[in-house]
């Protein structure tokens, strides 16, 4: 197909969206409830196609020297699978974030303000890998009443295609119109779908930093995503060592792949000495690569000398950059000059310094004593999220309902006009908050 080509078929797409959109946005919260509850049932019936739709994405990936991290986040596996669907059922349990009042005002006898959440319309969500994303967002945007169209990259061609056939599959037996999900697949569209202002209203990118930053640059349509997942674990002078070690381990190899494993671990110099051949002795045995600055190769001088790169480096691989700090104000500066406004640790028993930690890193998600890749939307208790976002407006850290709606303002009256409210003899506003 053309270019032109391709952006009409899509502009007939995103119509056919916004339009099945206007209809969810109406719906009880027990009749988007009932979708999800078809959504987790189709997406079991169909779990042995989903699997092996990703085996032959996993195989053709590495016939194609797939980056091994990438190869992580593109794996599907049961596990994977069955903590997706049951996401899926944990979003249907939530609060319905649409139709909340969030103010109810009388401006005078008989003139009421109400603001009240709705949906944002329709989501564009464009994702590289990560499959599984897909089965999160879907859930969250119908429970949202909101529309979504789905760009996957072609190495999950075939699991996206699977998942969101299953997905129509069980919307058609609901109230909720299939439309509402659509699925893109080729790098055409990706462009043809950024410059959809009129039906899209916001682009949520997940993937590298080069990618995310590419959609930037080439849409009008607002933006809500993440270039960078740079994280930290700062170990104060009063750190436990054993906890020290444990989550260290934890946040670098737990997942290396997530945008919520540390990149980069910050030592307190008199800690220093004791702490790093014990924690460089668990993360060997994980077979992580160290690279150290002077101080650091001071006490461990076989691993790789760290660079000025290494500091700003996304490694998304077992490979953890270390740096001997003399305070906790440098460990500060530090993860405010290199990090990404992701998540940040303190591991410490100073309850002083946790909170000069938390009010002067500015970061989404700042921790104590425990591992940043808790930074998530499921283990935050949200059902899942469609990304996390570093930004410093809200929605910021990873972005559940909350962050899929919007409000607009209602008032009733009873042929109020403004001229009565104005001049020499104006009526006041009475500004009186009700109670629903």
């Amino acid at each position: 197909m053309t270019p032109l080509q391709i952006a009409s078929s899509l502009n007939d797409i995103a119509q056919q969206t916004r339009q099945a959109a206007s209809l969810l946005a109406l719906l009880s919260t027990e009749a988007k409830n009932q979708a999800i509850a078809s959504v987790a049932q189709a997406l079991e019936s169909a779990k042995d196609k989903i699997l092996q739709a990703n085996l032959a994405d996993c195989e053709a990936a590495t016939a194609d020297g797939i980056a091994q991290p990438l190869y992580k986040r593109l794996q599907l596996d049961e596990h994977k699978l069955r903590d997706a669907i049951a996401g899926v059922r944990d979003v249907g349990k939530l609060a319905d974030p649409v139709g909340q009042v969030q103010i109810q005002r009388e401006l005078d006898t008989g003139l009421i303000l109400k603001r009240i959440t709705c949906p944002l319309g329709v989501l564009g969500i464009i994702f590289e890998a990560r499959p599984e994303a897909a089965i999160q967002i879907i859930s969250l945007a119908i429970k949202s009443g909101n529309g979504v169209i789905l760009k996957c990259g072609k190495e999950a061609v075939r699991s996206c295609e699977a998942i969101v056939a299953a997905v129509k599959t069980g919307l058609s037996t609901t109230d909720v119109n299939p439309d509402v999900v659509q699925l893109l697949t080729t790098r055409e569209e990706t462009l043809a779908l950024l410059q959809l202002d009129k039906y899209v209203d916001l682009i949520i990118p997940r993937g590298s930093n080069s990618f995310v930053r590419f959609v930037q640059e080439n849409t009008r349509i607002p933006v809500l995503g993440h270039a960078d997942g740079i994280c930290h674990i700062y170990i104060d002078k009063a750190a436990d060592i054993e906890t020290a070690i444990a989550v260290t381990v934890d946040a670098k190899v737990q997942y290396p792949a997530a945008c919520n494993a540390i990149e980069t671990l910050l030592i307190h110099q008199s800690i220093a000495g004791e702490f790093l051949p014990k924690v460089a002795q668990a993360l060997a045995e994980q077979q992580v690569e160290l690279r150290g600055d002077e101080r650091t190769l001071q006490i461990l001088p076989e691993i790789v000398p760290a660079t000025a790169t290494d500091w700003e480096t996304e490694y998304s691989d077992f490979i953890l950059s270390i740096k001997i700090v003399d305070s906790l104000t440098d460990a500060i500066a530090h993860i405010n000059q290199y990090g990404s406004r992701h998540t940040d640790a303190i591991i410490t028993e100073d309850v002083a310094a946790v909170e000069t930690f938390f009010g002067l890193v500015n970061s989404a998600g700042v921790f104590h004593n425990c591992s940043t890749r808790f930074a998530d939307g499921f283990r935050y208790g949200f059902g899942a999220e469609v990304g996390i976002s570093t930004q410093q407006m809200p929605p910021r850290g990873p972005v559940g309902l909350e962050g899929l709606v919007t409000y607009k303002y209602q008032m009733t009256g009873a042929g109020h006009i403004v001229a009565t409210y104005t001049g020499a003899n104006a009526k006041p506003f009475t500004h009186q908050d009700m109670k629903e």
